[in-house]
């Protein structure tokens, strides 16, 4: 969102500084667990994780990306920004887990996602403004097409080694062919996720303006880490994993 401090959605970053949070300490654990073993991080198995933590902050930070979509100017050039930041960290991995030897292989992670969304959202608003589409008919059919894509993202296993393409690998269909892959967030039901965030960005956030009025209190002061971390999860998301993975690596080194 690029809007002046006094009209900024600052719950919105405070949403997704909060999500961010969850997203940093989930892949420590998983650094943890599996590059280092540490069996004490078995709890990203556990069913109170795997089937309600984790889902529930991805939704968050999916869905407030969505309603942030609503508040951009310019969502192609959003969009194409994202893509290559998406391309180098698919190149990047590759290098690291074909070169360097080092299981990191991500083909369609939550930046693709959004890369996806963005541009699919930016397209239907281009339609919406060139043939002068009523919005209350397209936030109806972007809602439909989310849920759609909701529930078939829980019955698109059933397509699972019928077909062999890499093509379909954004899909979330499983195939004899797929790699292992890291930090995987297919489309289906992913999409769904964003497209009915964007939904209510449209609804509730007509004006483009926050729904808390903005007063220094104590509560901005103690969510003022939240949403600086919101304001920046693009470059946070990027440089966190590296950097975890680095500092582990020197702590392993020590205690060896």
């Amino acid at each position: 969102m690029s809007r002046k401090s006094s009209s900024r959605a600052y719950e919105l970053d405070v949403l997704r500084g909060v999500a961010m949070i969850f997203v940093i300490f989930m892949h420590v654990s998983w650094d943890l667990r599996y590059a280092f073993g540490l069996a004490e991080c078995n709890y990203l198995l556990a069913p109170w994780f795997e089937g309600l933590m984790h889902p529930f902050f991805l939704v968050v930070f999916v869905s407030v990306s969505g309603v942030c979509c609503t508040f951009s100017r310019n969502n192609i050039i959003r969009g194409l920004k994202l893509l290559i930041v998406a391309l180098l960290l698919t190149a990047g991995s590759l290098f690291a887990t074909y070169i360097l030897h080092f299981e990191f292989l991500v083909i369609f992670n939550v930046l693709h996602l959004l890369t996806c969304g963005i541009f699919i959202y930016a397209l239907i608003a281009h339609i919406e403004k060139k043939h002068q589409v009523s919005p209350k008919l397209v936030n109806a059919l972007m809602g439909f097409a989310g849920i759609f894509a909701i529930i078939l993202g829980g019955t698109i296993s059933e397509f699972n080694f019928k077909v062999d393409s890499p093509l379909l690998i954004p899909t979330g269909i499983m195939m004899s062919s797929t790699p292992a892959m890291d930090d995987y967030m297919p489309l289906f039901p992913w999409i769904g996720v964003f497209m009915v965030g964007a939904v209510i960005g449209r609804v509730c956030y007509a004006e483009k303006k926050t729904l808390i009025p903005p007063k220094r209190d104590i509560t901005r002061r103690i969510t003022a880490p939240f949403e600086f971390i919101g304001r920046h999860s693009l470059v946070i998301y990027i440089v966190h994993q590296p950097l975890v993975m680095g500092i582990l690596y020197l702590i392993s080194m020590v205690v060896k």
